[in-house]
């Protein structure tokens, strides 16, 4: 079996864990926080929890860009060759490095948030009656952007599932004949010749001069 299983576990995992991971702090560590007597222990907890994940979080990010690059070479006749996939690996990318910048931002205003915590609030992301305009400013900021993480997190898995469906053989066959004509379904017999793990549909190889006897 050809592939690179390492490298796309890894991808699959600690996109996995961006979009859990978020999703999880965003529900239940701001509502747990928010249930504390003490209303500046609310956005202190929630930020102590916060500060602990972002570690783990960012090298799940690190681990997400680093497993893809073995994942582009391995497929970059693909990329070159099947129409839709450049567009899509070019996307997926911007998508993630958006998410990326979204998910820093968020950090960045957490910590704000924490500095601000003596102040008191209503919960981790809503300002109460004692919060300062700075404060409550933050705290508006940082919940939106705390749900926007996992929202992008999920687009780059979905976009992920994607180029998974993209290189079934029914539609890699089509994209080298939407991008090459009848010369992308003889390169596609080439590749298969050649042993890069593509086996061609039958009715290819019913002609190809390439099929293994």
């Amino acid at each position: 079996m050809s592939g690179n299983l390492i490298a796309r576990s890894i991808h699959d995992l600690t996109a996995g864990a961006w979009f859990g991971g978020s999703l999880m702090g965003a529900v239940g560590l701001n509502g747990a926080a928010a249930e504390a007597r003490d209303a500046a222990e609310r956005t202190r907890l929630s930020s102590l929890g916060w500060k602990r994940w972002a570690p783990v979080q960012m090298g799940a990010f690190l681990a997400h860009l680093g497993s893809g690059v073995p994942l582009i070479i391995d497929n970059s006749r693909r990329l070159t060759e099947q129409h839709g996939v450049m567009r899509l690996t070019v996307y997926k990318t911007i998508v993630t490095l958006t998410g990326a910048a979204v998910t820093a931002y968020a950090g960045m205003l957490g910590r704000k948030v924490e500095m601000l915590s003596p102040e008191g609030a209503e919960g981790a992301t809503e300002p109460g009656p004692t919060s300062s305009e700075e404060l409550a400013k933050a705290q508006k900021q940082l919940k939106v952007l705390q749900w926007m993480v996992p929202v992008f997190a999920g687009w780059v898995m979905v976009l992920g599932a994607k180029e998974g469906e993209m290189q079934r053989v029914e539609n890699v066959a089509l994209g080298m004949k939407k991008r090459n004509g009848i010369r992308g379904l003889i390169n596609m017999a080439r590749m298969e010749a050649a042993g890069l793990g593509l086996a061609a549909p039958t009715q290819i190889r019913a002609w190809s001069p390439f099929r293994r006897r």
